[in-house]
């Protein structure tokens, strides 16, 4: 064992006497890290952030991993993002922090990270999952994975039977199907409607700002940007100043606690970033998503997961089939996701009924006469479409 390693051990071992005596609490405290170095903003910035979520967390022990700086928190000393990362790492896996917060990072396939922000309308808190990170190749599998990963990290920080909201995106339909059976099967989902006058399960835009579910399930890519927006809306983008950071990287098997902060967080997203890592790993995050994970995949995760995939497969080989004679398509049918449009009119199409794609006012929608209109709607819920029901915006 080096020397840095054994002074390192020993001024733990003495932090916690000194915490024990002040607090009369002689359990270890949490340790969290953070890498100082990358920020667009400066170390200052990020040293800032830390030493404000110290203040707030007498249980809470930052370590700042970077060069030395002018501070009383507890440094590992690193001279480059490299080095940085890599004591990180090794402080990670060595059990002498429980997580770190940290600007970039290169999350294995399979792990993203859930985001928690501040929503404008309401003020209430909501977590977004996911925000940066690739849960899957395959979208429709990433976002049902993602839900997941919202739901592990609610729990975390105690939210016992979280709600799930379900963003207007590319592949939601199938991810609600999904998400229904999987609750059916003994993996319980709480999904929520959206708070507009014609409800239904896809969110708009309004429980985005309003908050309504706790947590919001979308893509990587859509969750990334709506993070941007929500931590700096109030300053014109060049500066997070709201919100808690990216979050943690969650997958299946995975075991670091490591969050993320964009090199634009401003001191108040960083000590929240920190403080929202404490409070995971009080939560014991680790052990909720061994939890979670055994009983998805005891209810058929991985089953459901499969069927998504061959499905894909399976449409991308067939051959495109001949509309019937055209006829004027008056009437709507909404509910299809926009994956599956094309899809669902194909089927229609092979059962001789003429169809076409479109846009309404609430999402995709398939256009037919309305002389087909229900027969359309039959051969639709037979082939296993789950239709919405009404067309208001």
């Amino acid at each position: 064992m080096t020397e840095k390693r054994v002074k390192s051990m020993i001024g733990k071992v003495f932090n916690d006497i000194a915490y024990g005596i002040e607090t009369g609490q002689f359990g270890n405290k949490v340790r969290v890290g953070i890498t100082t170095l990358g920020s667009e903003l400066g170390i200052d910035n990020i040293v800032k952030g830390a030493e404000i979520a110290q203040k707030r967390d007498a249980s809470l022990e930052v370590v700042l991993i970077g060069p030395k700086v002018d501070s009383k928190l507890t440094q590992v000393i690193a001279d480059g993002e490299e080095e940085g990362y890599r004591e990180m790492e090794r402080l990670l896996d060595n059990g002498e922090i429980d997580a770190c917060v940290t600007m970039h990072y290169n999350f294995p396939i399979g792990v993203s990270t859930v985001g928690r922000v501040i929503t404008p309308g309401l003020g209430r808190e909501m977590f977004i999952a996911t925000t940066t990170g690739t849960t899957s190749a395959h979208r429709v599998e990433a976002m049902i994975k993602n839900g997941i990963n919202g739901i592990i990290a609610a729990k975390a920080m105690g939210i016992e039977n979280p709600t799930v909201g379900l963003l207007n995106v590319d592949g939601v339909r199938q991810v609600e199907r999904a998400f229904k059976e999987l609750d059916s099967r003994g993996y319980p989902i709480n999904l929520v409607e959206s708070s507009r006058a014609d409800g239904g399960f896809p969110m708009r835009g309004n429980d985005l700002l309003k908050g309504t579910p706790d947590i919001m399930v979308s893509d990587t890519l859509t969750g990334n940007i709506l993070m941007k927006l929500f931590s700096s809306y109030t300053t014109g983008g060049s500066y997070e100043s709201q919100g808690y950071g990216y979050g943690p990287g969650i997958g299946e098997g995975y075991s670091r606690i490591v969050l993320i902060l964009s090199r634009a967080s401003g001191s108040p997203v960083v000590a929240n970033a920190i403080n929202y890592g404490a409070d995971l790993v009080k939560g014991n995050i680790k052990e909720i998503i061994n939890k979670e994970f055994e009983k998805a995949n005891r209810a058929g995760l991985k089953d459901i997961l499969e069927d998504i995939t061959r499905e894909s497969v399976g449409r991308a080989k067939e051959e495109e089939i001949s509309p019937p004679p055209s006829e004027t398509v008056t009437e709507t049918i909404s509910g299809i996701d926009i994956m599956e449009l094309e899809d669902a009119v194909q089927v229609l199409w092979k059962n001789d009924i003429y169809a076409e794609s479109g846009m309404g006012c609430t999402g995709p929608v398939i256009l037919v006469n309305d002389s087909k209109l229900n027969k359309a709607m039959e051969v639709l819920i037979s082939s296993g479409y789950d239709l919405g029901d009404s067309n208001i915006c």
